[in-house]
């Protein structure tokens, strides 16, 4: 039984490890094409673009490890049932839960340790992917000059050339926007040819022009000839300045500033930050109910004898109500009590209408805490359904490769993370309560998952298409005619 052990536990890492990477593989790819515009031109090191490719990586595992779990627990099972290795485990006696039981304990352990990595490991990756994608966003991008295209990459200047050439490094008919003095074009230089050499530490610019002329505005200092609009004409035939450049380091941000976000926090943190929130939640709500009681349910008026002399009218009465109040008054003091009604009626909507804003975005804002939370268990869950999926799927199918197992595993990764996306904004959005919404996609397919299996334990032809067609001739309208005059 070792042996055998062995050799099924051999026949499912071979292909769990190759579907992790080319599913990893895939999913980068993806990516890095989301946001390939934000690398390009950037003068990025090799180290930083590893360094962020390695993080970006460890945020995928939650998507990868349960697909690459699905597909090569239908390939292994696949490839034994094509070559009649579960025929044979099976006539001698072993049934498909002993053949599973030592993968059943594999895959917990790989769910556990998915646990341990969301909590511990994901929030790290995801703090620093995201601190170094902004850096990156933010890095200013190299100089890269076009053939009849305005440049603007170079800070406070907009260059055009008409032709480069490419083994001397000169550059014809350039013209040369200076906005350094943040006055408009107020400075153009029009030169016939010309040459840019970049320092070696990339901070300088050394800038040699020929054959051309300098235009700039001056500005003038008497009131009566800014009218004028004098400028300023020079003549060279050779031209040298120093352009300082922004660099092209990476500038690292503080981590710090990305802390607060949710998918950055573990379980115990999640648990904080929700209480944390809560709490300001309700000092809102409490907040609110204040103001309304203090500044429009029950207005301060100033003191007046009339006011004294209502005061002593309602204590000497034994009962009293609004509406025979309000019939005491005189007709201006009745037009004035309405319109102060409706005016804080309308202030207290406003208010209310506000503070409900704010309070739903701060409960949506815990809803993924609650979410992120529930998150934590689902990944460790997905991996152990999937694996009771597919396991029993390839022992069915019986095919094995990258045919037939991929269409399969697609199709039922795809279905589940459709389910999961939808139910997770439901409970963002506040549709649905954040247990439902982060565990709908398990519960839905957990039910496939037990029917499969048992399927499988049954020898059942679920998916013999032959079986199928024999029962849709059994209920065909004239077979049952033809039984039924007989």
């Amino acid at each position: 039984m070792k042996r055998l052990h062995s050799f099924i536990l051999k026949s499912f890492l071979g292909p769990l490890a190759f579907t992790f990477f080319i599913v990893m593989f895939v999913l980068l790819m993806q990516f890095l094409w989301r946001y390939i515009e934000d690398f390009v031109g950037k003068g990025l090191e090799w180290t930083v673009i590893t360094e962020f490719m390695f993080y970006i990586s460890a945020t995928l595992v939650p998507m990868a490890l349960p697909l690459a779990i699905l597909l090569a627990s239908i390939m292994s099972f696949g490839n034994m049932g094509e070559n009649y290795e579960l025929i044979a485990m099976k006539a001698a006696g072993i049934s498909l839960q002993r053949i599973m039981r030592p993968l059943v304990i594999l895959v917990i352990f790989i769910g556990l340790g998915a646990f341990f990595f969301s909590n511990y490991v994901m929030p790290i990756a995801s703090l620093k992917a995201s601190a170094l994608l902004y850096d990156i966003k933010h890095q200013s991008p190299e100089l890269v000059l076009k053939e009849g295209v305005f440049t603007s990459d170079l800070p406070g200047f907009g260059i055009k050339v008409d032709k480069i050439n490419k083994e001397t490094g000169m550059i014809y008919n350039l013209m040369i926007y200076d906005h350094r003095k943040r006055q408009g074009n107020t400075q153009v230089i029009v030169a016939d040819s010309g040459i840019m050499a970049t320092s070696d530490n990339k901070l300088f610019m050394d800038l040699t022009l020929h054959s051309g002329e300098m235009y700039e505005d001056v500005k003038a200092t008497k009131r009566k000839d800014r009218d004028k609009y004098p400028f300023r004409r020079i003549k060279f035939d050779l031209y040298k300045t120093t352009i300082n450049l922004p660099g092209n380091e990476l500038k690292r941000s503080d981590e710090d500033r990305f802390r607060n976000s949710y998918r950055m926090l573990n379980l115990s943190q999640l648990s904080n930050t929700r209480d944390t929130l809560e709490h300001e939640l309700q000092d809102e709500k409490t907040r609110l109910a204040k103001q309304l009681s203090n500044y429009q349910y029950f207005k301060k008026e100033n003191k007046t004898s009339r006011r004294d002399t209502l005061r002593q009218v309602l204590l000497n009465a034994k009962t009293w109500n609004a509406d025979s109040l309000y019939k005491q008054l005189n007709l201006s003091d009745k037009l004035t009590s309405v319109g102060n009604a409706l005016s804080y009626s309308r202030k207290a909507k406003d208010r209310i209408s506000r503070n409900m804003n704010i309070q739903s975005s701060k409960k949506k804002w815990i809803q993924k805490h609650i979410n992120e939370w529930h998150r934590k268990f689902t990944l460790s869950f997905a991996c152990i359904i999937f694996f009771f999926i597919g396991a029993p799927l390839g022992a069915i199918i019986r095919k094995g490769g990258l045919g037939m197992p991929v269409i399969v595993s697609v199709l039922f990764f795809i279905i589940y993370y459709i389910i999961s996306m939808t139910g997770e904004r439901a409970a963002r959005e506040l549709v649905i309560s954040p247990f439902l919404g982060m565990w709908i996609s398990s519960i839905v397919i957990l039910p496939l998952g037990v029917i499969l299996t048992y399927k499988a334990t049954t020898d059942s032809g679920i998916l013999n298409i032959d079986s199928y067609i024999k029962f849709f001739k059994k209920i065909n309208p004239v077979n049952f005619f033809k039984k039924k005059d007989a």
